[in-house]
Parts: C-alpha cells; structure tokens; sequence
C-alpha cells in the first residue's frame, strides 16, 4: 500500500463527507428550527441533480446547470413548504413522516413521468476534466478537488450567514424559542419557508454537483438521504459545526473503511474473502462509528443538551 494512494483516498473521503455536508446542513436547520422530521430532503437533491442535467443538455453550460440545480431545488422546497409542510408543524413526528415519505413517492413518480426510467448523464466541462498534481507528486481529479474547495466555501458561508447576519440570528433564536421571536415581531411562517429553500437548495447543489460523477436517476437520494441523518446525529441536530464535523467523520469512516478494511483481511485470507468481509465491515463502519458517539456524546459531538 502506498503513502500516495492512501492520500488519495483521504481526499476522496474528503469529497464525499463535503457531498454530506451540502445534504445534512439543510437537513439539520429545517430539524433545529421546525422540529421537522422530512424524509422527502432526499428527493430535493434528485430534483436538482435532474435540473441540472436537463440544463446542461440543452445549454451545453454546466455553470448554468449548477444555477438551475439551486433554483429548481429552491422554488421545490418552497412550493412543498407552502402546501403541505407548514400543516405538519404542529402534529406529531409520525405524522410528519408519513407526510413526507408520500412525497418521495410523488417527487419519484414526478420524475420518471417527466424523464423517463433511464438514467441521464451531467458531462464534466473541458476546464475541470483532467488531473492537477498536488504536492508530493500526487495526481488527483481536478473535478473532485473542486467540489472539495465548493463545499468548504459554501460551509464558511453558512457559518457566515449563521453567525453574522439579521437572517441568521432569527435562526438561532428560532431554534432556541420559536415562540418568543414570534412574540417579538419575527415572520415564523417567512422565516420557515426560507429556511425549508436554503435546504433544499443546498441539497439540490449536492445532487447537481455529484451528478457529474455518478449517473443521475429517480431514487438516487434515498441512499444519501440515510447518511445525512447519520451525520446529523453525529455531529448534533441543529448545528453546522457539527454536520461539517460529522459529515467529514462519516465520508472519511466510509472510504478509508472501504480501502483499508480489505488490505487488512488480505493478510490473513484470501484476496475475494478479504474483500467481501472488509466491504461488509466497511458498510457497517459508520453505523458503528455514530453508535461509539452516541455513547459518549447522546446528543452528537455538538449539539445542545
């Protein structure tokens, strides 16, 4: 195993915990300020993976796909928030997941209607194909080192928005007691739709952004959609530091769990026995990893008490 390709992985792991960010930072501000259980955050991030996909074959630009993601990820979270979720506010939490799980069914049924069963495909631009050479000699995608620089600027401005803006302190107050910025004059029902749109636009960015990995296709953000929440209890429901912690724990656990777990068993056993029980323990990895969390830190590594 060499010191390169392990670098490499780290920075893969890198990637895809910022990937997580993008899905758990809406996930767990809708959480803190609503008291909203939504199932359906996954299928924001299929809308705007397709958005962009569309976009993209019909412009050639993939800048404006990346815009269309965020609009179209947007104006769904908003239409959803106006229409079904500010009834849900006040009912319990089973209500407002199976609420929210018929609305995964309606955004993939929506969706195939629309586009069809077949998956689409988001090209990389010429300007982010290729590898660029880091130091030490390492050879990594260009496109990839660039989702990894998005993620952490668009992390620093959440922490920017969060901390130094009107908007912002509405938020954390909103997450403290709703009912008291209410009382001093504070629109709840503006405050929530922006913040149900925020989500759902950074999750819609996430969608757009992997899609130029991975093909895009109905269902695709039901499997992020359940290492969101694994983030989320990580790091502590309501917190951006911690869905930025834990989502860079979660995506680091996975991958090096996945490269390193195999290459340990090999040395013991054979190389497909290895491989099929390093894989299993790799998947388990991160289940494990929120379970020692839990242990020591019941509400994540920064959430309130």
């Amino acid at each position: 195993m060499s010191i390169i390709l392990l670098v490499e992985q780290v920075l893969n792991g890198l990637q895809f915990g910022v990937m997580l960010f993008l899905m758990a930072a809406g996930l767990t501000l809708i959480f803190g300020v609503m008291g909203l259980i939504n199932l359906a955050h996954g299928s924001l991030y299929m809308i705007g993976a397709f958005a962009a996909a569309a976009t993209a074959a019909a412009t050639g630009s993939f800048v404006l796909a990346l815009m269309a993601s965020l609009v179209a990820a947007a104006a769904a979270g908003a239409l959803v928030e106006l229409t079904v979720i500010r009834r849900l506010y006040d009912r319990d939490h089973l209500d407002q997941v199976l609420a929210t799980f018929a609305l995964i069914l309606i955004f993939s049924e929506g969706t195939r209607w629309i586009f069809g069963s077949f998956p689409l495909f988001l090209e990389v631009p010429d300007y982010l194909s290729g590898s660029v050479t880091l130091p030490g000699g390492i050879e990594y995608p260009r496109y990839r080192l660039t989702i990894i620089m998005i993620g952490l600027a668009i992390a620093a401005g959440l922490f920017a928005l969060i901390a130094k803006t009107r908007l912002g302190i509405q938020i954390r107050a909103g997450e403290s007691d709703r009912e008291m910025i209410g009382a001093l004059g504070v629109n709840i029902a503006r405050l929530y739709t922006l913040v149900f749109a925020l989500g759902a636009a950074l999750a819609g960015f996430a969608g757009a952004l992997i899609g130029a990995i991975q093909s895009v296709q109905v269902g695709m953000g039901e499997p992020v959609l359940i290492l969101a929440f694994v983030v989320i209890v990580i790091g502590g429901i309501g917190s951006i530091k911690g869905a930025l912690v834990g989502a860079i724990l979660v995506g680091l656990t996975d991958t090096l769990g996945g490269f390193l777990l195999p290459h340990l068993f090999a040395t013991f056993m054979d190389a497909s026995a290895a491989m099929s029980v390093g894989s299993a323990l790799a998947a388990m990895s991160i289940y494990i990893l929120m379970a020692g969390v839990l242990l020591v830190r019941p509400t994540g590594l920064f959430g309130g008490k």
